[in-house]
Formats: C-alpha cells, structure tokens, sequence
C-alpha cells in the first residue's frame, strides 16, 4: 500500500448493467469506496491511480481478443500501468483473460466447443494448496480459457479448461471462475444467457441454483480470505 491510505476500489465491467456482486459486496463491508467504470461504453479509466487501493476487472460476454472494441483495447493498455505500480489486481474470467493476454498468454475456446457453465471443481497445484483452503468449487460461466503467462504460477487446474487460477508477482491474481456470483446474478444470467445452457459442457438450470446454496458459504469464506491475503483489510 502507499502512504496516502488509498479508500478507494476501482471496479471495471463490462455491460451498463453489470453489478459487482458478492466481491463489492466485501468490500464495501471493508469500508472501501467503490468507483464502477464501464470503458466498452465509454466510461474513461482514471489516470492517477494513488488514491485506489486494488483494481477488479470483471467477466463479459466479449472476448480478450476483441482488440477492435475500444472498451477492451483501453483495458488492455490500462492494466501494465496497475502492475507497474503493485496495485493488488483481481482479474475474474474475462479480468483473467486480459491479466493474461496483457503478460503474453494465448486466450481461444475450448479445442471441442466446450463451455463452463455451473458450479465446478478446481484442483489446486502444489503451491495453490494454501489458496484454496476454503472453497475448491467455484462458479463457472465462461466459453474461453487462458494460457498461464510465462512468469506466473499456476494455482489450480480445471477438467474440461486446465487453467484456472495463476498468480503474477506479489499483486495480481487471475481467475476463470466467479466468486462475485449471487442468486441474483445465477438468476439473470441463466434467463438473459439461457441459449448457453444447451452447450456442451453446461449444467441445467436447476443445478446451478442448488449449487449456489450448497458452496456459497465456503466461497463467502475464500473471497474473504483471498482479499485479505492482498491486504485488503480496509483504509487505515
């Protein structure tokens, strides 16, 4: 952290009407600010980033190789300046595409069609047993994966996407999964996003609601862990 005790978290997604679920939910318990910024519909990202005190990149329907959307382009060329200034960066799906893409690593779909879609296992690497000591099943709603960059680590692997999680340096994590998600969003992403329950790989309706009563509690208990392992304990 830097000597001005920054108060502020800056959230960035990708719809106008995208939320940021369970993770601001967090934070703002921790007593942080939140400032939510849409670039792919024109929001401009700050240029000064001494008064935040992490960056969240959230998930999407777009791809990270959409470097013809304005919105995505200006992310990718925002998140080296977070990494530069050892920013805590939280990468989440699409957010875990980027942090990849920005460090070299190849995004694409699964080689067969396959999607995530529900409440799946993830199995952590040696050095990824102390990250996922509360929860090892996560919510999935993804149709591409990431490649780990050269200079991460790893932190746990999937079936069907073998990358799940890695780590960058002491201040940047990605994920393909969503510990943000709530009922809520399980619900409007199932209704809005229907048509990608009948892909391959993609759990029915009803699982992805019990699921989410089943492991809510232990992914409540890893995201609090895991913003507080990034020293997100809230402002001095």
């Amino acid at each position: 952290m830097n000597a001005c005790n920054p108060n502020t978290v800056l959230l960035i997604v990708h719809q106008k009407k995208s939320v940021s679920g369970h993770i601001g939910v967090l934070l703002e318990n921790l007593g942080y600010n939140l400032d939510k910024r849409c670039p792919c519909i024109g929001d401009p990202l700050p240029q000064n980033l001494e008064n935040y005190a992490a960056v969240v990149v959230f998930g999407g329907p777009m791809s990270a190789n959409n470097c013809d959307m304005e919105g995505i382009k200006k992310e990718l060329d925002f998140i080296p300046d977070v990494l530069k200034l050892k920013i805590p960066f939280f990468g989440l799906c699409l957010g875990g595409q980027l942090l990849a893409r920005v460090l070299g690593a190849k995004v694409s779909p699964h080689e067969l069609g396959h999607i995530e879609s529900g409440f799946t296992k993830v199995y952590p690497t040696k050095i990824g047993q102390d990250w996922f000591a509360e929860s090892d099943i996560f919510y999935q709603w993804h149709r591409e994966g990431f490649n780990v960059p050269n200079g991460a680590q790893l932190l746990a692997k999937g079936d069907k996407f073998p990358n799940q999680a890695f780590v960058y340096g002491s201040n940047a994590i990605a994920t393909q999964f969503h510990p943000e998600i709530t009922r809520d969003m399980i619900d409007r992403w199932t209704m809005h996003g229907a048509h990608r329950l009948n892909r391959p790989g993609a759990q029915p309706r009803q699982a992805h609601v019990k699921g989410w009563e089943v492991y809510n509690q232990q992914i409540d208990l890893w995201s609090k862990s895991l913003l507080n392992r990034f020293g997100l304990k809230g402002p001095q």
